[in-house]
């Protein structure tokens, strides 16, 4: 049983955000969602299992 992890793994946090918010700076809103969508595609393709991204969904739906 595969468990989605949620602590910090980052060697640097901040270098990631800092590379996200670059990755989106000078696109609209439009294109900022569809550069989320595709990053969120890759990055489950990468992952792989089922039950970490159902998890993960749950989570990130959790407050909205």
């Amino acid at each position: 049983m595969a468990t989605l992890a949620t602590e910090n793994r980052f060697a640097s946090p901040d270098d990631f955000y800092q590379a996200l918010i670059d990755t989106h700076r000078d696109l609209t809103a439009e294109q900022s969602a569809a550069l989320n969508a595709k990053l969120i595609l890759l990055l489950a393709n990468h992952i792989g299992d089922m039950e970490v991204l159902t998890e993960a969904l749950r989570l990130a739906r959790k407050g909205v």
